[in-house]
C-alpha cells in the first residue's frame, strides 16, 4: 500500500515534506475555496518525484476538451507525473453553481470520460451522445483534437464514486477509484463492486487503483482529534436536499439516519458548530486515522487488508507542526505495513 496526500491549500508546501517522506502522489481537492489546476501547476514546479493528481476535477465545471487541455498542460509541467481524477460533483454545485443539469449523472460521466479518453489518445473527437455532442451537429467546428504531445504514455483516469452503481462504473471505465468517508469495511465492500465493473470493461486485466481519502490526526485525545473531521463531514452532508445528497444517503445506509437529518437541519438554521457536533464520533473514527502512532499503524494495516492500493491522507492537525508530524507517523507506519513500498 502506497501513500498519498490530500494537499491542504492553506499549507500547500506540505507536499514537499510528503515527497521527502516517500509519498507516491499528491492529490489537490477542488471545492468551495479554489480550483485544483492552479495549485497543481504550483506543486509540479515545487517537486521532482511525487506524482500530482486532481482529487478531483468537477466534471460540470469544465468541458471535456478543457479537461483534456488542462491534463496535457499539467502532464508537461510535471514531466509526466500527472494523474486525472474526475467527479460528477453533486446537484447543489452542478445546478446551483455551474448551471448544468444534474440528471442521470452516471450516463453523463460515461460520455465525458469517453470523450476525454479519445482526445488523450490523440484521436479527433466525434461523440454524438445523449448528454454530450462533440462537435455540435450543425455547428461550425469539426471536432476537438489535442494538438500537444503527452510525456506520459497514458494519463491514468480516476473516478470519484459513492454508491454501488457509481463504483461499478468506475471499475468499468476508469483506472482507479477515489473514495471518501471510507472505513476498511466499506473499502472491502466497494472492491467487490469495482471488480464487478472491471469484469464488464475493456481493461479488465489492467492494474486498478483503490484510493480512499482518509483524514489523519496524531493525537492521544480521540474526541479532540475528531473535531475538524466532523466539520468536514457536516459540510458534505448538509449540501442541498437530502434526496440528492450522496453523503446523506451514505450516513443513512450506515445506520446514522437520525444524525444525518440533524446535521442538515442545524446547518440550514445556520448552526455550523451544531451540525458538526451532530456527526457521530463512531462514523468519524471508523473512516479516519486518529490517535497515537501505534493505533494509526494498526488502522493502516486494516486498510491494506481491505484492498487499498494507495491511501490518500488528509492531515487535519490545527497547526503546520502537527500536520508534518502526521506525515512522519504515516510514513513510519506504512513501512511496517508495506515494507519496501
Amino acid at each position: 500500500m502506497r501513500l498519498g496526500i490530500n494537499v491542504p491549500l492553506n499549507d500547500i508546501d506540505l507536499v514537499v515534506e510528503a515527497e521527502r517522506h516517500g509519498f507516491e502522489v499528491a492529490f489537490v481537492p477542488e471545492g468551495f475555496r479554489s480550483d485544483a489546476a492552479s495549485a497543481l501547476g504550483y506543486i509540479a514546479a515545487r517537486t521532482t518525484r511525487i506524482h500530482v493528481a486532481s482529487g478531483v476535477f468537477q466534471i460540470p465545471a469544465r468541458s471535456a476538451a478543457m479537461t483534456v487541455m488542462t491534463a496535457a498542460t499539467l502532464d508537461g509541467l510535471s514531466g509526466g507525473r500527472f494523474r486525472l481524477g474526475l467527479g460528477i460533483s453533486n446537484a447543489f454545485v452542478t445546478e446551483g453553481w455551474h448551471g448544468t443539469p444534474f440528471g442521470r449523472p452516471l450516463a453523463r460521466t460515461r460520455e465525458y470520460v469517453a470523450v476525454v479518453r479519445a482526445a488523450l489518445d490523440g484521436r479527433q473527437v466525434d461523440h454524438q451522445g445523449e448528454h454530450l455532442r462533440v462537435p455540435l451537429p450543425g455547428g461550425r467546428g469539426t471536432g476537438f483534437r489535442l494538438h500537444a504531445s503527452l510525456i506520459s504514455p497514458r494519463i491514468p483516469i480516476y473516478l470519484a464514486a459513492v454508491g454501488e452503481r457509481g463504483l461499478r462504473l468506475a471499475g468499468e471505465i476508469a483506472d482507479g477509484w477515489f473514495g471518501v468517508f471510507c472505513s476498511p469495511e466499506r473499502v472491502a465492500e466497494a472492491v467487490g463492486h469495482l471488480e464487478a465493473g472491471r469484469r464488464s470493461g475493456e481493461a479488465k486485466d489492467e492494474p486498478f487503483e483503490v484510493i480512499p481519502s482518509v483524514p489523519i490526526a496524531v493525537e492521544e485525545d480521540l474526541e479532540a482529534a475528531a473535531v475538524p473531521v466532523k466539520h468536514h463531514v457536516a459540510r458534505f452532508v448538509s449540501l442541498g436536499h437530502r434526496s440528492d445528497n450522496f453523503y446523506f444517503r451514505l450516513l443513512e445506509r450506515l445506520g446514522h439516519g437520525e444524525a444525518a437529518v440533524e446535521i442538515q437541519e442545524r446547518a440550514k438554521a445556520g448552526d455550523a458548530a451544531g451540525a458538526a457536533a451532530a456527526v457521530p464520533f463512531e462514523f468519524v473514527d471508523s473512516t479516519s486515522l486518529l490517535g497515537p502512532p501505534d493505533r494509526i499503524a494498526e488502522r493502516m494495516s486494516a486498510y491494506a487488508r481491505a484492498g487499498v492500493t494507495t491511501i490518500a491522507l488528509s492531515p487535519v492537525g490545527s497547526d503546520p507542526a502537527a500536520r508534518r508530524k502526521s506525515l512522519q507517523v504515516a510514513a513510519e507506519a506504512a513501512d511496517l505495513v508495506s515494507p519496501g513500498r
